[in-house]
């Protein structure tokens, strides 16, 4: 079987908006990330597309802009499902069962860390810490922090957000 490389064609207005972020923020030291973060806050994720827009206002590589893009895990580059679900995996929360939690939650949704639900409901991700150490395994379902989150508790959880 052959894989077809689908390039993703922007909607009308992305680069422009895109352009524009880049161009109020292109003063800011170290301005690349900056940029990448409002471009994913204002257009939901960083499409391919977007990359040589931001290197032709800071004058960049592709490839470099590239390279921040797919180093950081904070980036999506595809869009998120309507609701997010962040797992933590950081020591204290995988010390009273996050690992667990999160097979769990790959197991329910039928998709792994940095993956969406085939209906787009659904994206579940992986954080090393959420702040709630003394309440872990920790959750965040959209802006909502859970703390003390179990297999039980977490499909309540999924329920509601679909």
């Amino acid at each position: 079987m052959t894989s077809e490389v689908i390039t993703p064609v922007p909607a009308p207005g992305r680069a422009d908006r895109v352009r524009e972020l880049a161009t109020e923020l292109r003063g800011l030291r170290g301005a690349l990330i900056p940029i990448l973060h409002a471009v994913q806050a204002d257009l939901g994720y960083v499409d391919q597309t977007d990359i040589p827009v931001i290197a032709d206002v800071l004058n960049l590589a592709v490839a470099e802009v590239h390279g921040v893009v797919t180093f950081y895990k904070d980036f999506r580059r595809e869009p998120a499902g309507r609701t997010t679900v962040r797992i933590c995996q950081a020591e204290a929360c995988r010390s009273v069962g996050a690992e667990e939690l999160a097979e769990h939650a790959k197991r329910r949704t039928g998709v792994g860390f940095g993956e969406t639900t085939y209906d787009g409901r659904v994206t579940v991700d992986e954080v090393f810490c959420l702040g709630n150490c003394a309440l872990g395994p920790a959750v965040q379902v959209g802006h909502k922090l859970h703390g003390r989150v179990t297999p039980a508790r977490l499909d309540a959880i999924l329920g509601e957000a679909r």
